[in-house]
């Protein structure tokens, strides 16, 4: 029998094979996801004097190119989109810019993300914030009302995606290094004059129709997929001293399994489990991992009808290993009340 050493290395020596870039590949997604977004936001500035709603129904359709587009940017922080890191750094800034995102500031956090996910010990950096039940039952009233603001997901569907564009992508964390400051300076300054320039050309309402709604569109569809790879019940989280790189890849991030062309919108991002294995494996080679790879396999799957449980749960018990809901941890407040009164 193997033991888990050799279980862990086996599988990641499986997944190496898939770690490649391919030029062509990577350009044809480029191609097919940067030009259409182009076409579709002039179209949409120009029926926006025919019908409004028609441009709105066309910034709806650009927010699915926007995602993708997000994907080539997220594949070039991780250095897999392209051999070069020249050009991953170059294909990185330029979908940083039409998705809003600053190239080094989001490298820098993401890697810490795939170094402490599922560790209970090293959350706060790239992650959707998150308490335990215990914690939550230590926290004041105010912290309690507060983190209930947070997960509401009006809020953070809502007014999470305006934030996200408006306020965390455009200023540094304290500890950031000259580079990734400057390389946020200058993404943002790119951004403010393209939307100047727009706004004084084609004027502020047309602005929003288009940019705005597609970035909101956009924004909350990816939070939304964030949200759904590390939220479902039986994820996995433990403490650092027993912490596993590879129990957190395969088993606190989900298989996200979307219809064909939401896949394709989403550059197979749902395939989480692997990426989080492997992050070096390009977005177009995570399915064909995944299918080649049985114990991959036995991730936990969500499709888009069972992803909508994930809404409910709100905090993570340490003791049964499981998400719950503010109304199971209402019923245990409850209860340590009822055995109060009768000590």
């Amino acid at each position: 029998m193997a033991t888990d050493k050799e279980k862990t290395k086996k599988l990641r020596q499986d997944v190496a094979p898939f770690a490649k870039s391919d030029t062509g590949k990577s350009v044809f997604q480029m191609v097919n996801t940067i030009v259409p977004l182009i076409v579709l936001w002039v179209a949409g500035y120009m029926l926006v004097d025919v019908s409004p709603w028609l441009t709105a129904g066309l910034s709806v359709i650009s927010a699915g190119f926007v995602v993708r587009a997000f994907i080539i940017f997220h594949d070039c922080t991780h250095g897999s989109f392209f051999k070069s890191k020249k050009a991953n750094d170059w294909v990185g800034l330029f979908t940083g810019v039409i998705t809003s995102f600053p190239y080094e500031k989001w490298k820098r956090e993401h890697t810490i993300h795939h170094a402490t996910s599922s560790n209970l010990d090293k959350r706060g950096i790239g992650d959707i914030d998150m308490m335990t039940v215990e914690e939550y039952l230590e926290a004041s009233k105010g912290q309690r009302l507060w983190y209930r603001f947070y997960r509401n997901p009006l809020v953070m569907f809502g007014l999470g995606p305006l934030y996200m564009v408006l306020v965390l992508n455009r200023f540094n964390r304290k500890d950031a290094k000259t580079k990734e400051r400057m390389n946020t300076h200058i993404t943002n300054v790119i951004i403010a004059g393209i939307c100047v320039a727009l706004i004084y050309f084609l004027g502020w309402q047309s602005f929003l129709l288009v940019q705005g709604v597609t970035l909101f569109i956009a924004g909350s569809l990816g939070i939304w997929l964030f949200y759904i790879q590390h939220t479902y019940e039986d994820s996995y989280f433990e403490h650092d001293t027993d912490w596993d790189y590879v129990k957190a890849a395969v088993e606190g991030s989900s298989y996200y399994k979307l219809p064909k062309l939401l896949q394709w919108a989403t550059g197979n991002i749902g395939f989480h489990h692997v990426h989080h294995l492997a992050p070096r494996v390009p977005n177009y080679n995570l399915e064909k991992a995944h299918n080649e790879t049985p114990p991959l396999q036995t991730a936990t799957t969500i499709t888009l009808r069972t992803s909508l449980e994930s809404l409910r749960y709100k905090l993570y018990d340490e003791e049964h290993g499981k998400f719950v809901s503010f109304k199971d941890v209402n019923e245990i407040i409850k209860r340590k009340a009822k055995g109060s009164i009768a000590a």
